[in-house]
Order: structure tokens, then sequence, then C-alpha cells
């Protein structure tokens, strides 16, 4: 996994000093560096970058550690936990369509208060969607980051004692939410320190959410190099390239200073841990304060993607009318020849790259290379904006850019991370004794893996299998720069869409993208349920 994304990183630091010799640059020079330099919104994107990218990680954090410190044992952690799964299904840009459509002026929430509360008549004349801080690109990045982020720190629980810690914090004195600070926090931030650090750099790089709802004059530094990227004036990809490595090195500095955050705050955790406050008094405004945000999540997704189904069969639909005043399939009718040619390509592509990640992280883990574990979590830090255009010229170059191929191995790139992630701490976790007893009866270590490790893990390998599908499914800027616009998917197709403001071809489009993924996660769940029905040891992994 590291190959790719060097071999990418060099293909976008040669041209970012001049050095392109298919499109005349044979010497190395400072040129696209003057250019990019010379762009008046460098300032503007280069802020944007940091504040949205920073600024939702941080929230995420303290948003899901804030969850699991109120409510972690509890009937009502439960019920979060167990509506991860859609909400890990659903694709950025869908969820971001979703959003958008429930805050934009003419969306759902302007018409539920219009006119009685706020005497709109016709959408008020706001900048909320595209606003120039970013904060709806936070909101939409934050509204998915939170389900990664929790479904990791559940992971790190049972790595950590933490049922045990929190008894003795209790015992103490000590309130449960600055109880669960004190006692378990250090140990599973340690846990989940990797998936905070890809959250960092894919929220300061992300591309298809910020053309949803980001600012678009001046966009984010990786929107502006993905522009300049896809532009006709082909001289244009040197100062591509050399805002792909500023970007880059971006994401490198903000890791490098949330790394001495970490620092300074452990330094002052230590004396604040040691101070014996109990914080008792501090447990119902805390679960209160979290309680906004999960609700807003939770309406924000399942409001905003029934805005999305409601437009795809909208017939006319004034503002201020709450719903529409007729109903009908026709843009499904109009689109159906294309969305079955771009569906099809998509799902081939998710299940072909979650299959061949699948077998390749099984073989990983029950190699018990650490080393190898690591190298493949490589693109989760590495900005996809700072070495996806160098792999697309170096595919250009060998004549692979636009074939299937090329696409499919792309996504394994990045569908390799996320599923080997989730399958890991479930491989672990695997009672090594029933191995044991199955080697003492003659068993070599191939049937053991064959005929009781990979069934009793079922359940497991399934939904690592689904993630890696909707991973696939969720993958904008590889398929659109490595496709070359002649491997289309579902997503490139709905993010296309989102200048044009047809919300109805748009719910269409965001609908199919968003059901794919969920289709594949409800098999996972039923598939194991189904096939260990009578095998009862089977149902628990």
């Amino acid at each position: 996994m590291a190959l790719p994304v060097a071999a990418g990183l060099a293909g976008a630091v040669l041209p970012a000093f001049g050095f392109f010799p298919a499109l005349g640059g044979t010497t190395v020079s400072l040129a696209p560096w003057r250019e990019l330099l010379a762009w008046p919104g460098l300032g503007a994107a280069v802020r944007l970058s940091l504040v949205t990218g920073v600024g939702a990680t941080v929230l995420s954090l303290a948003i899901t550690l804030l969850i699991v410190a109120a409510w972690q044992g509890t009937r009502s952690f439960r019920a979060i936990t167990s509506a991860l799964a859609p909400l890990l299904s659903l694709p950025h840009a869908a969820a971001a369509f979703g959003l958008a459509f429930l805050i934009a002026p003419s969306g759902w929430v302007a018409r539920a208060l219009s006119p009685w509360a706020t005497g709109w008549d016709r959408p008020p004349d706001l900048l909320i969607v595209h606003d120039t801080a970013g904060l709806a690109l936070i909101a939409g990045l934050v509204m998915k980051e939170v389900p990664f982020l929790l479904l990791m720190t559940l992971a790190a629980l049972g790595q950590t004692d933490s049922t045990r810690r929190m008894l003795v914090a209790r015992s103490l004195g000590y309130g449960r939410v600055i109880g669960w600070a004190k006692a378990v926090l250090p140990a599973v931030y340690g846990q989940i320190r990797l998936p905070v650090f890809a959250v960092l750099a894919y929220s300061m790089s992300v591309v298809d959410v910020a053309l949803i709802l980001g600012p678009t004059r001046p966009p984010t530094l990786a929107v502006q190099v993905l522009d300049w990227m896809t532009a006709p004036d082909l001289s244009l990809r040197f100062t591509a390239s050399a805002g792909a490595v500023l970007q880059l090195l971006l994401v490198l500095g903000a890791l490098g200073a949330w790394v001495l955050a970490e620092r300074l705050i452990a330094t002052r955790g230590i004396a604040w841990a040691a101070g014996g406050g109990r914080g008792q008094q501090l447990d119902t405004p805390l679960r209160l304060c979290v309680s906004l945000p999960i609700a807003l999540i939770g309406l924000g997704v399942g409001i905003g993607l029934a805005g999305l189904a409601l437009w795809s069969i909208a017939g006319l639909w004034r503002f201020p009318d709450l719903m529409p005043q007729s109903y009908g399939l026709r843009v499904w009718a109009d689109q159906s020849t294309q969305l079955w040619r771009l569906g099809i390509t998509t799902m081939l592509l998710a299940g072909l790259s979650a299959l061949i990640a699948l077998a390749l992280s099984v073989a990983a883990l029950q190699a018990g290379t650490s080393r190898l574990l690591g190298v493949i979590y490589v693109p989760l830090l590495v900005p996809q904006i700072a070495f996806l255009p160098g792999l697309s010229a170096l595919g250009l170059w060998l004549g692979l850019d636009g074939t299937f191929g090329a696409v499919l191995a792309v996504h394994l790139v990045f569908v390799l991370p996320y599923l080997a992630l989730s399958l890991s701490d479930p491989w672990h976790a695997w009672d090594h004794r029933a191995g044991l007893v199955a080697a003492t009866l003659g068993a070599g270590p191939w049937r053991v893996l064959l005929a009781v490790r990979l069934p009793m893990l079922l359940r497991a390998l399934c939904i690592a299998f689904a993630v890696g599908f909707a991973t696939s499914v969720a993958q904008y800027l590889p398929s659109l720069l490595i496709g070359a616009g002649r491997i289309g998917t579902v997503t490139t197709e709905a993010v296309a869409l989102a200048a044009s403001g047809n919300r109805r071809l748009i719910g269409v489009w965001a609908l199919v993208q968003m059901v794919l993924p969920m289709a594949v996660f409800a098999l996972a769940l039923a598939l194991p349920a189904l096939v260990a029905r009578r095998r009862q040891g089977m149902s628990v992994t």
C-alpha cells in the first residue's frame, strides 16, 4: 500500500518543481510555486483547510469521548451503538447532500418554520450552504466522523479493561464523566490515535464533501487543486502539483502540532488527575450537553436522507410548502439507463475491491506481521489530493488511465486499510483455545484457519466486507482522477450534479449511493444469523 502512495507522491513532487517531460517540463524550477503563491485566494484556501479540518476533528473527538464517558454501560449507550452500522454505511457525499437539503434556505428546516415563525414566503437570501466560514462543511464532517471514531473507541474499550477501571473510580467517589476521563481516557486514547490522525488528514483534504457544503470563492485548497488538475489548460498541472505538495505539508504540520498538543495536555492532565476533584456535580450537565449533538446527528442524518428520498419523487414543490403538491417517478425513469450502467460498475468495483482486501487482510493478520499492518494504514494518513494527481499522471504515462483495472487497484489502496482496521480487533479477540483443540485432533494450520477460525469469525468477516464495500462506493477522487472520465460511478455522478441545483436529480443519485452500501450492511448482519441459526457457538462473534 505504501508503493502506490510513494509513486503518487513522486508524480506530484517532480511536476511541483517543473519536471514533467510529457508537458514540456524538462528542467527543475520554482515556477509552479511562484504561480501558486501568486494565486490571490491561497491564504484563504489554506486557512479554510486548517480551520475546517482541525475544527471537525476536535469536535468529532470531543463528542465521541463525551458520549462514551457519559453513557457507557447504559441502555442509551447500547441504543447509540446499535445505530452505528447504518451511519457507517452512509457515504460522506450522501450525508452531505442530506444535510444540504435540510439546512439550505429553501430546505426542510426553513419550510417547517415558514411562514408562521419566520414570516418568509420565499427562500431567504442567506448563505448557509457554501458559507465562507466553512461551518456547513464542519457540520457535515462531524456528522460522519463521530460514528467512525465511536466505533474505534468501542473497540478500544475492550482492550483497556474499562469496566474495572470505572468500578474503581466510582468506588473512590468520582463522578461518571470525570472518573472516566481520569481512569479510562488515557488508555483509550492511546488505542485510537491512528483513527484520530486519519480523521484529521481526511478532514483537511476532503474534496467531495467540500464541493457539496464548502465555500466556493475561494474553496478549500484540496478543491482548488482538483480544479487545476481537471482544467483544460494542461500547464495548470504544474500549479496543481505544487498545491498538492502544499496540502501534504499542511497535513503533516497539523499532525505535528496535534502531537505537541497531546504532550502538553498529557503533562497538564497528570496534574489535573492528581488534583482529586471528583466532579459528581458535572455528570448531569455534561450528559445534557452531549445529548444535543447526539440528537442533531441522528435527526440530521435521518431527516436529511428522508428529504433526499422525497425530492427524488417530488413533482411541484413550492416554498414554503412542507410537502410536495404532487409525486411521480419521471426522474427515476429518465435516469434508469444511466443508473443501471453506473450502478453495476459501482457494485463491481466495490465487491471486487472488498473481496481482495478481505483476503489480503486475513493473510496479513494470520501472518501476524505488525510492520506489514502498519504499512497498510499509510493511505489513511496521506491526503488523497497529495498523491492521486501524481498517480494519475503515472497512469497516463503507462497508458493505464481510464481502465477498470486501474480504478479497481486504486480503490483497493483505500479499501484495504479500513477493512483491516475493522477486522483487526475481532481477529485478535478470537479464543485461541478453539484452535488448540483442533490442532490436538490433528488439524494443520490451514485447516484450523479454514474450518475453525474463519467460520467462527463469520460475522466479523461479513461486517468487514460491508465496511470495505461502503468505502469503495464512497470513493470520489480516485474514481474521478484515475478513471479519467471513462469509468464513472454513482458517487462521481452524484457529486458532479452538486453544482446543477437540480434537487430531483441529486435526490435520485444520492439515494442510490446510500442504498447500495446499506443493503450490503443489512446482508452482512443477516447472513451470519442465517448460517449460524443452529450453531449457537458461531453467533457470538
